[in-house]
């Protein structure tokens, strides 16, 4: 009995801690939640891909973007076909490297370098991270519809949503704690998260992924980014 008083007594004042701890910082806590969600989510999906499940829910998905009598045809006249031909641009690998080094140019030009070395490790370890997964998991690409787009590397997971999460994430949280007031941090957020959803959309739409492949980037990408908010918040302490 008195030992299991003691080890209720010590179990009740690590609870305890752990709430005051986790009231006192709740952003942490939530950012940690967030990436162990995603990471989980990422590795479920993962495990369901190699066993061949969700097939038939990626080709209902790729299917209700193209013209009911025309699969060849994606859903829209041709001026949206190419409006959302733009926006996976956003995703690719010289607008992301572009946005990537100029950011860390000007964090370096103002003296933040250990900013500027936080983006170029989570973009630059996070790009390593998709090919990996991709070699990895060579899943072939999509051969339902023809690609709207040229393609050179595996399906799973899509390297647009992936590292595009990544970069505006990144440079949405860097943004976000610049600024005093709430809805500043809301918005660039916001618009990270919007930016990069269309992005993972607009690949399923060009026919060059399946839906899982983009979800599976916005998972893997968010946690990525989640994880090197993290570290990046422990070095600061």
């Amino acid at each position: 009995m008195p030992v299991t008083k003691s080890y209720s007594q010590n179990l009740f004042r690590k609870m305890k801690l752990l709430q005051s701890t986790v009231y006192k910082q709740p952003l942490l806590f939530t950012v940690i939640f967030l990436c162990a969600g995603s990471f989980l989510a990422f590795s479920k999906l993962a495990s369901e891909v190699l066993e061949g499940e969700g097939r038939a829910i990626d080709t209902q998905i790729m299917l209700l973007m193209r013209e009911p009598n025309d699969s060849t045809n994606p859903l829209g006249p041709g001026w949206f076909e190419e409006m959302m031909r733009d926006i996976s641009g956003l995703g690719g690998v010289a607008i992301l490297t572009f946005i990537t080094l100029a950011s860390a140019l000007y964090l370096f030009l103002i003296n933040k370098k250990g900013l500027a070395l936080y983006l170029l490790a989570a973009v630059g370890t996070g790009a390593v991270f998709s090919s990996l997964l991709k070699a990895g998991f060579d899943r072939p690409r999509p051969d339902l519809v023809p690609h709207g787009s040229i393609v050179y590397t595996a399906s799973f997971p899509s390297g647009h949503s992936l590292i595009a999460a990544i970069v505006y994430l990144t440079l949405a949280a860097l943004l976000a704690e610049s600024q005093p007031r709430h809805r500043f941090k809301i918005y660039f957020l916001s618009l990270a998260i919007v930016m990069t959803l269309l992005i993972g959309i607009s690949r399923v739409y060009l026919g060059v992924h399946w839906p899982s492949d983009a979800v599976a980037g916005w998972l893997g990408g968010s946690a990525w980014a989640f994880m090197f908010w993290i570290i990046a918040h422990y070095a600061r302490r």
